[in-house]
């Protein structure tokens, strides 16, 4: 199955980020590539909980690493990095996540990735609250914000804010989840005269399988700007 393969197919990519390129020539971008290039960052860089809506509780935690592949419009991707073949046909992000539980049904959440090889990161926090916290014969449902940042690109700078609900139910080591949100991103050029700021608002819809077989597995697909993006989680649930 395609997205079982996404975890160690985007560790792998994640080390050869650089020599997809840096994308240090966003200047030679005219403004509606620039718009197409700030939705494919939104897309790849929004902050992804990969978690069900059910809450831990207060002395839970969830820590893993994950993954997720975005396809793009390598087009653009050419244009930006200044070269005529853009190497991925996907934007890997593989990064380190942990969730806290805290009384009264919230989670807390934060992710990090870092590709030193082109000096960029990413960082990301969340607040969840089920404000059903399910059961036996109910689902769980939650609402989230999170927000997200792209940094250390010498020419753009990306900021992400979103708000999703979600709704999961457990079987046994199973528990399946959707949700729908906003993301609300801006792309923001650094020292390029000809470009301005570009502002992405876009609907998230997200589905996922949370795995707990004492190893938690999880796996998603969501869409954002009419772009797919793949994930992959594998780590302690408790």
């Amino acid at each position: 199955m395609k997205i079982s393969k996404i975890l160690a197919v985007t560790v792998a990519l994640g080390s050869s980020v650089a020599s997809a390129g840096e994308l240090d020539s966003i200047e030679e971008l005219l403004q509606p590539e620039f718009q197409n290039l700030a939705e494919n960052l939104a897309a790849a860089t929004v902050y992804r909980s990969l978690s069900p809506a059910e809450p831990l509780g207060t002395l839970g935690f969830d820590i893993s690493v994950s993954a997720s592949a975005t396809e793009i419009d390598k087009r653009v991707f050419d244009i930006a990095n200044g070269v005529s073949d853009w190497d991925l046909s996907v934007l890997p992000v593989p990064r380190i996540q942990v969730h806290k539980g805290l009384p009264f049904n919230f989670d807390i959440g934060a992710a990090y990735t870092g590709l030193p090889e082109v000096g960029a990161s990413i960082i990301g926090a969340e607040l969840k609250w089920a404000f059903v916290d399910g059961g036996i014969a109910i689902p769980a449902i939650a609402v989230r914000a999170s927000y997200s940042k792209l940094s250390g690109i010498d020419e753009i700078e990306v900021e992400n804010m979103g708000f999703d609900i979600s709704i999961s139910k457990g079987f046994a080591m199973l528990t399946p989840y959707g949700g729908i949100g906003l993301v609300m991103s801006e792309s923001t050029p650094q020292n390029i005269p000809g470009l301005k700021a570009e502002t992405v608002d876009e609907t998230r819809v997200f589905a996922g399988l949370n795995i707990n077989l004492g190893m938690n597995l999880g796996f998603e697909v969501d869409t954002v700007a009419g772009l797919t993006t793949y994930s992959a989680k594998v780590g302690i649930r408790f």
